[in-house]
């Protein structure tokens, strides 16, 4: 998606170079529908300036800071030598997150959507969270629950959340869930103790994965799983469940699973 309107005074933008002459540097922005803006020679890079083609090229992507608008004469001033390295590194990062939350969205909805329809639904992610892939990745986190402030309909934020927790990879994850486990034979303190052992995975948990099972109010136990993405968080949390529940099982107890607390004691 690109911004139908102008930039302002001081925003970065991302640009790709579409044609050099000895004056300075037009820049197609690339964040704005039909918008170019002039780099002036004395703008491209700090000091005495003999060739503007050996500070850049044609087709190159640069970040520039925008100096002044005049929507009047359609015209963008903008300064490449006002960026620094790390402010370049981060608006770029940035663009590419956005053309990845691009085409999440067109995953989501279809290649068809309209163009109004897309705008509302980006909007609001906007308006959340500062920008579409941020939006993505907290679906992707906690759920449909990450869009609940929004005025998406159901759909909109089931399509969201599926597509995220299909695409997006994200720093790390939490999940929680939980297990009661009962055995009532003579030995069952041994046979929780042993099953929550199970639940824990025995030293066999993958590196990548933390998993801890902590005690909450009888009978139930807490399984929290931090991990590189949701899937293998969730399918941790699951495994480690079924674990306790085939141990008490074994030994004539009984065991379930379940994403929310029964009950109301911690």
């Amino acid at each position: 998606m690109k911004y139908s309107g102008w930039p302002d005074p001081g925003e970065l933008v991302v640009g790709r170079v579409d044609e050099i002459e000895d004056f300075g540097v037009f820049v197609d922005l690339q964040e704005y529908e039909d918008k170019r803006g002039l780099c002036h020679i004395s703008e491209v890079a700090s000091g005495w300036i003999k060739n503007v083609r050996d500070h850049v090229s044609e087709g190159q992507t640069v970040v520039a800071k925008v100096l002044d608008v005049d929507e009047g004469a359609q015209q963008i001033d903008l300064s490449i030598k006002d960026v620094n390295d790390h402010q370049r590194k981060d608006t770029i990062q940035e663009w590419k997150n956005e053309q990845k939350a691009d085409n999440w969205m067109l995953l989501a909805f279809g290649e068809d959507i309209e163009d109004e329809t897309y705008a509302a639904i980006a909007n609001e992610l906007l308006a959340a969270y500062g920008s579409m892939y941020e939006g993505f990745e907290e679906a992707a986190i906690h759920g449909e629950e990450a869009l609940d402030e929004t005025d998406l309909s159901d759909e909109e934020v089931d399509a969201i959340v599926e597509t995220a927790r299909e695409n997006v990879s994200v720093p790390y994850v939490n999940v929680t869930g939980y297990v009661s486990l009962e055995c009532p034979s003579g030995d069952g303190v041994d046979v929780i103790k042993e099953s929550l052992q199970a639940a824990e995975g025995n030293g066999e948990i993958p590196e990548e994965v933390d998993l801890d099972v902590t005690y909450v109010g009888s009978p139930e136990y807490r399984i929290q799983v931090q991990a590189p993405d949701y899937k293998t968080a969730e399918s941790q949390l699951e495994s480690s469940a079924e674990r306790a529940i085939a141990v008490v099982g074994d030994h004539g107890g009984t065991g379930e699973y379940h994403r929310e607390r029964h009950e109301d004691v911690e």
